[in-house]
């Protein structure tokens, strides 16, 4: 089974936001990654701090680390690594760090402002989720700061988590931070924990909210592919191809704080469709 590809992008020119519209020319049309850099200058704040909904969930214009998290994802997604964003905002997340280097999500000024239901007071607490994703990011995007050093540090110390986005975090970290033989170590455990989660899919559940194989794997090339059965995996594209909507984007399973949030969303998981539809094969 495969997708539209032709009716992808036309949705993704008349609903996505413009910083998924510039990163599909990049990654679909051979264009520069200059105006993804553009676009996502727009959400850094003078704290060196992304912001302003770049996470659709919480439409609040002060730095978050989530926010940061969506820009690290971005710049590696066009393959830049750009000192002017990278730096300046690590800088930020070591002056929010708890004294460990561990860091939130968020902070309680998100209440101010229109927010879906789940963002709460448990995303103000220091955790893997997020600084495992940023730190093993830093590793990947290759760009070195005293924070990285404090949250790798911080990272190879946390206790193995149970919350199915925590462990998702962790595999980050494993596939692009240092010491490889440790994170071979690592890994066992994290999949024990992984497939014992009620939120993780091991088969296709459509239209139920959880983590699958392709939030682990999102790419053929990934280090984690073969920690699932190759018919999982191919249960799970299938079920990516079908999903696709007659306007040509895909939906999103859980509730938005609004009709935009919702169509920046579902600009989001279109464009990460469409690049994990092609690496593995069905575009």
């Amino acid at each position: 089974m495969t997708a539209d590809f032709d009716a992808a992008a036309r949705f993704l020119v008349a609903e996505a936001r413009l910083l998924e519209r510039r990163l599909f020319a990049t990654l679909f049309q051979g264009e520069s990654p200059d105006g993804v850099l553009s676009a996502l200058r727009a959400h850094q704040n003078e704290d060196g701090g992304f912001g302003h909904g770049l996470e659709p969930d919480t439409r609040c214009p002060a730095s978050l680390p989530i926010y940061t998290e969506i820009a690290f994802q971005t710049l590696a997604a066009a393959g830049v690594s750009d000192s002017g964003l990278l730096g300046p905002a690590c800088d930020h997340l070591a002056r929010i760090a708890s004294p460990g280097g561990a860091v939130p999500l968020a902070f309680p000024v998100i209440e101010d402002y229109p927010r879906a239901g789940h963002w709460s007071e448990w995303t103000y607490q220091p955790g893997v989720n997020p600084t495992a994703g940023l730190a093993g990011l830093l590793h990947q995007l290759g760009f070195d700061h005293p924070w990285r050093t404090a949250a790798t540090d911080w990272c190879w110390q946390a206790e193995v988590p149970d919350e199915v986005h925590a462990l998702s975090e962790m595999f980050v970290f494993l596939a692009y931070g240092p010491d490889r033989a440790r994170a071979e170590k690592t890994v066992p455990a994290l999949l024990e924990r992984l497939l014992a989660n009620p939120m993780f899919q091991s088969k296709p559940n459509p239209g139920e909210y959880g983590l699958t194989p392709l939030h682990i794997a999102p790419t053929a090339d990934s280090p984690w592919r073969d920690l699932f059965p190759a018919g999982d995996i191919e249960a799970h594209l299938d079920q990516l191809a079908a999903a696709q909507e007659k306007d040509g984007g895909w939906p999103i399973t859980w509730e938005p704080p609004g009709p935009a949030a919702r169509l920046e969303w579902r600009g989001m998981v279109t464009l990460q469709a469409l690049r994990t539809l092609r690496s593995y094969g069905r575009i």
